[in-house]
């Protein structure tokens, strides 16, 4: 496939997929209470809607501590993993709107509109979105013998024998199978997609030499580069990463308006009243400004959100819900 002209004049030149992430995390509370408690006082749920070890997870042991201290009250995390995250985002929009019960999701909550007509909620009228916590970039790898020693051999070789050259994927409609589709349309290419069934074995394969290519997350990745059992081509953020400072941008590879991030949205269920909805911003944006979670965010390779407000949580969601809409649209992309 080929990049349309209605995707090629989009506006907002960059992509954003998901991250994902029970052990219930221990409840946190800090010495100094806040003057209006949140709900009452009680306890604070954080669900999460990915398993616990991954990117989401990850993020919500990071910041969960950090966040009790700043609200003065107890928070817990609550692995709710399924349907790309479904299940826990239906959790939340039922909830009572007190602010005792926040999702914290991976990037699929603006990709899941579009894959998913019928969701068990409106995502534009189910939630009151509050933050994005970070982004994290994702990394184009490939298979140490592979013939391609940069971007510009891929897409040579790409050019050369349109749907011919591989890459592997977490499966249908996933993270990686769309950072491809994207590659695909900003390149000019078409490739060949081969789901798996998640995303280890995608990448074992990737290094055993069955698929060549795979758009792997930096933090799971690093050390199999490190130990060169992958290649690093590109980081996909539109900046060089700390964990990868050799290894160029997809823009400086060659691919013109290319970029994949993955992030972290925290939303609470709508009709949250404004004096919660601040008391929440608050205490996130200063658990977002501890150095401790600075510094354990650039360990994963990623970036704390630049604007940790509310405004701009959501009018980043809706721009990325708009482009995973003609992104889906455009390149024919189903989970069938």
């Amino acid at each position: 496939m080929t990049e349309s002209t209605s995707f090629a004049g989009m506006q907002r030149r960059h992509f954003c997929l998901g991250a994902a992430a029970t052990l219930a995390a221990p409840g946190l509370r800090a010495a100094q209470p806040a003057a209006q408690p949140i709900a009452g006082g009680r306890t604070i749920t954080l669900v999460v809607s990915y398993p616990a070890g991954g990117g989401a997870d990850l993020m919500a042991r990071i910041v969960a501590p950090r966040l009790a201290e700043a609200l003065g009250q107890t928070v817990v995390v609550d692995n709710k993993p399924g349907a790309s995250g479904q299940l826990a985002a239906s959790q939340v929009a039922r909830a009572t709107p007190d602010g005792s019960t926040l999702l914290l999701d991976a990037s699929s909550f603006a990709v899941n509109p579009s894959l998913y007509p019928r969701l068990p909620y409106d995502s534009a009228k189910a939630f009151t979105p509050l933050a994005v916590l970070a982004t994290f970039p994702n990394v184009l790898v490939c298979t140490p013998s592979f013939e391609a020693q940069s971007v510009r051999d891929v897409l040579r070789l790409a050019r050369a024998k349109p749907g011919e050259l591989a890459y592997a994927s977490s499966g249908n409609g996933s993270a990686q199978h769309l950072a491809g589709a994207l590659f695909e349309a900003r390149g000019g290419v078409q490739l060949a997609h081969v789901p798996y069934r998640g995303g280890g074995p995608a990448l074992n394969d990737v290094m055993g030499g069955q698929v060549p290519l795979f758009f792997a997350n930096v933090a799971s990745s690093l050390g199999h580069i490190q130990a060169g059992k992958l290649r690093a081509l590109a980081v996909t953020s539109r900046v060089r990463t700390r964990s990868l400072p050799d290894v160029p941008t997809m823009e400086q590879a060659g691919v013109a308006g290319y970029e994949v991030l993955e992030w972290n949205p925290v939303l609470a269920p709508a009709s949250l009243p404004e004096p919660t909805r601040l008391a929440l911003v608050a205490g996130i944006r200063r658990a977002l400004a501890d150095p401790e979670v600075l510094g354990r965010v650039r360990q994963l390779g990623g970036d704390v959100f630049a604007d940790a407000s509310q405004a701009s949580a959501g009018r980043f969601i809706r721009e990325q819900q708009a482009l995973w809409a003609q992104v889906v649209r455009e390149r024919h992309i189903s989970v069938g």
